[in-house]
């Protein structure tokens, strides 16, 4: 059994907060800041230039993608690790619109996260081919999976909500059509069990800075079900993905496998601040993890839903069909998220009117939420968040 009291302790959080945030960016891991220090000073420091082959700094894409495959079920050499989110969905969905050559529809759906949709047009552009865009209603998206589609791109969680996709239901209704599939693992991934590889994903995308922990800025990842990986011709086709990268041919060989989808210089310092959250999730079952998310999360609905009339849970009732974050709805939700962030719970906001919060069981508690539920009612019925100082929206939301 996960010992969740010790995952807390591996936490720097500041006193006195109650973080409900851990969906949008994860905490410093205390060990991180040694770690990275170690990584500047002994390291680059010390080594200089020859760290690139004394301290592995090359290999660490695949060892730490490896390690992050273990919370996503992915076989060993399927993930490789660099660049931002953005960029991996583009490569993700290049390659598949190329191993569907004939076929011009991009399905996904009106509850995925717009970066993955302007990722999506953009491409569409880019090639010219009469490729479209085809967003619907998320309980649409089975019934528009025909032999049309070249790629179904679905983000499993949605960011706003934390409504769930059917992540087997929706492979087998795509292969069944002869689609290709890309899934945005940015909520799923630390957050809830997944098993790429028992389910036939075929290619896989998320971040490591939110649930996982790894940082602001932290490098995203890239899936490839291994039997298409050497199918796959990147579009960006960066010279880390390079056959032979220090031959500095002058024409592009794609590499092996997974390694393939590399393509710049990796972000070795954040990398070490990513290596010692891992080693937190080294101490973690992920359907311990899973059932305690549950159990926090009903919890939380349950209070708030009996102190604060005024707040909508647009989340699914069902624990079953959502993530692990909470939301509901106000008219004026991000001043409410304000007043209630001014006194010490971190939540956020999501354009319209949703108050976003993430259940995070490596380093939440009964506690926490108890107290986050009480601070919530006393700023909804006392209507704290009608101060002017709350009314301005910030840059960041």
């Amino acid at each position: 059994m996960t010992d969740f009291a010790a995952t807390r302790k591996a936490f720097d959080l500041p006193e006195g907060v109650i973080y409900l945030d851990g969906n949008s960016l994860g905490p410093l891991p205390t060990a991180a800041k040694t770690k990275v220090a170690a990584r500047m000073q002994d390291e680059w420091g010390e080594m200089l230039i020859t760290a690139w082959n004394r301290a592995g700094w090359m290999e660490e894409p695949r060892l730490i993608g490896d390690r992050v495959g273990k919370l996503v079920g992915a076989p060993k050499g399927s993930i490789v690790m660099g660049d931002t989110l953005s960029i991996k969905v583009h490569q993700a969905l290049a390659s598949a619109l190329e191993l569907r050559e004939g076929r011009r529809v991009i399905l996904s759906d009106t509850g995925n996260f717009p970066s993955d949709l302007y990722m999506a047009q953009g491409i569409a552009r880019t090639l010219d081919k009469g490729h479209e865009l085809k967003t619907v209603a998320p309980e649409d998206v089975l019934a528009n999976i025909d032999e049309t589609v070249a790629v179904v791109m679905i983000t499993e969680v949605d960011y706003r909500t934390g409504r769930k996709h059917d992540m087997a239901a929706i492979i087998e209704r795509a292969h069944d059509a002869g689609a290709l599939v890309i899934w945005d693992l940015a909520h799923s991934a630390g957050a809830i069990e997944v098993d790429l590889g028992g389910t036939g994903v075929d290619f896989a995308v998320g971040c490591t800075y939110k649930f996982i922990n790894g940082g602001p800025g932290a490098p995203a990842f890239i899936y490839v079900r291994p039997d298409l990986a050497d199918q796959c011709r990147p579009a960006l086709s960066g010279w880390l993905g390079h056959e032979a990268p220090f031959a500095f041919d002058l024409d592009y060989r794609a590499g092996d496998g997974i390694d393939r989808m590399r393509c710049g210089t990796p972000p070795v310092l954040a990398l070490a601040a990513l290596g010692a959250a891992l080693d937190v999730w080294d101490q973690v079952d992920m359907a311990d993890l899973r059932a305690r998310s549950i159990e926090l999360s009903e919890r939380f609905i349950k209070g708030v839903e009996a102190a604060c009339p005024a707040l909508t849970l647009v989340s699914p009732r069902d624990p079953q069909a959502r993530g692990s974050q909470v939301s509901f709805a106000f008219p004026d939700g991000y001043a409410a998220m304000q007043a209630v962030i001014d006194r010490g719970v971190i939540g956020d906001f999501r354009a319209p009117d949703i108050m976003r919060f993430g259940i995070t069981p490596l380093y939440l508690n009964e506690d926490d939420i108890d107290k986050a539920v009480e601070i919530i009612a006393d700023v909804m019925n006392n209507e704290l968040w009608k101060d002017a100082k709350y009314q301005t929206r910030a840059a960041v939301t």
